[in-house]
């Protein structure tokens, strides 16, 4: 689906609340005809670009190629949708594939069935041509096939990226529901951060939102650690043109500092291993320390943190930690802004401030508010003052 220029249309997937923050991204790496959809962001760009944005983007969980559209109103006329497609020009009998379907329609009601439909239709091509069938892998395959179905339109698209991309590569250990990178770099990206000042999350857990701020407060790729993409393994792969955007040089100095705690010994112990792998141990600072004794330096910055929600502590202890919470950013966080991720409204009711924001985001299946309290030094009436300035 290329346009007259040669460029094409590709769509970037991404978790609801995170679609404008992605599209901003998609500007700064210079894509055109941006388009804000469901879960995804739409645009313009050429291979390369392709290449740049499954190495860079830090809010987009997929980038996918729409390569064929058709309609289809049962899956005998899918089948022939798929074989209408030239699929030699992407696979070879050597190689491997993978179907993915997504369906949103009254017709077709199984995606598993429509998957098997699709697989079907590539193999049967192969082999009424050749008398030999590709392969068909889960795990690690050439290529892989995204088929979309929104009623009667069917979208046949391939994943440039290959695994998820929010699999960056550095994680080597986790705790027990840790946050996903991408809603991470999502978070402090929506932040509004400037980059420069101080970040601090004194609940960090396995070191997620510290290692994703490193990465952006230096701007180093997202991608970099990842062992490899989709499209290195498609039959137009540019090996050149790769290399070059991979080995271009983008880190930039960051003077803030970047702190975390935690109260578990074990979590700082994977948050180590975390920053370690991901090459970033001098640049984050780690204590085991409860946020009760946490002191935050005196230049000021943000802080971000994603707090436990209830699962593993009981109700009183939870409005206990919120109240704490609350309490801590009042008097020692004087001057930051703070964001708080979390689950249920007892929880935000229990810190007792008003945010001057909300979002809802989703952490996995879990409708959550991510919330800005905007603390501000100096009297009780200046602080109402520039409480009012920023709710206007």
């Amino acid at each position: 689906m290329k346009t007259d220029s040669g460029k094409f249309r590709l769509i970037a997937k991404t978790f609801h609340g995170l679609e404008e923050v992605l599209a901003q991204e998609l500007e700064n790496l210079g894509a055109e005809e941006i388009r804000i959809l469901k879960r995804a962001v739409s645009f313009v760009g050429d291979k390369a670009l392709m290449y740049k944005t499954n190495l860079h983007l830090r809010t987009a969980t997929r980038v996918i190629k729409p390569i064929y559209k058709f309609t289809a109103a049962d899956t005998d006329e899918l089948y022939k949708g798929i074989q209408e497609i030239d699929w030699s020009e992407y696979l070879s009998l050597k190689d491997t594939i993978s179907i993915d379907s997504t369906i949103s329609s009254e017709d077709f009601k199984h995606s598993k069935f429509v998957t098997y439909r699709v697989k079907d239709a590539i193999v049967d091509q192969f082999y009424e041509k050749t008398g030999d069938r590709p392969s068909v892998r889960v795990v690690n395959p050439t290529l892989r096939v995204n088929v979309h179905i929104d009623k009667n339109t069917c979208t046949v698209s391939l994943d440039s990226s290959g695994e998820s991309l929010h699999k960056r590569g550095y994680r080597v250990a986790e705790t027990a529901a840790p946050l996903n990178e991408v809603m991470a770099a999502g978070m402090i990206l929506m932040s509004e951060w400037d980059k420069k000042s101080n970040f601090i999350d004194p609940m960090c857990g396995s070191g997620t939102l510290l290692i994703e701020a490193a990465l952006i407060a230096y701007n180093i790729p997202a991608g970099l650690y990842r062992k490899e993409f989709g499209f290195q393994k498609w039959a137009d792969f540019d090996q050149d043109l790769w290399d070059d955007i991979y080995n271009e040089e983008t880190e930039i100095d960051f003077d803030g500092k970047i702190i975390g705690c935690d109260i578990s010994d074990k979590a700082m112990e994977i948050a180590e291993e975390n920053i370690r792998n991901a090459g970033l141990r001098r640049k984050i600072k780690l204590t085991v320390m409860p946020f009760q004794q946490f002191i935050p330096p005196a230049e000021k910055g943000i802080l971000i943190t994603n707090p436990p929600y209830g699962e593993r502590l009981k109700v009183k202890d939870l409005e206990g930690l919120y109240s704490m919470i609350g309490e801590r950013l009042k008097h020692q966080f004087s001057g930051y802004d703070a964001w708080i991720l979390s689950y249920g409204k007892e929880c935000f009711d229990s810190i007792g401030l008003r945010p001057s924001r909300k979002v809802t985001l989703f952490n996995g299946s879990l409708e959550c508010k991510f919330q800005k309290y905007t603390m501000f030094s100096g009297s009780k009436k200046d602080n109402y003052k520039s409480r009012k300035e920023s709710e206007r």
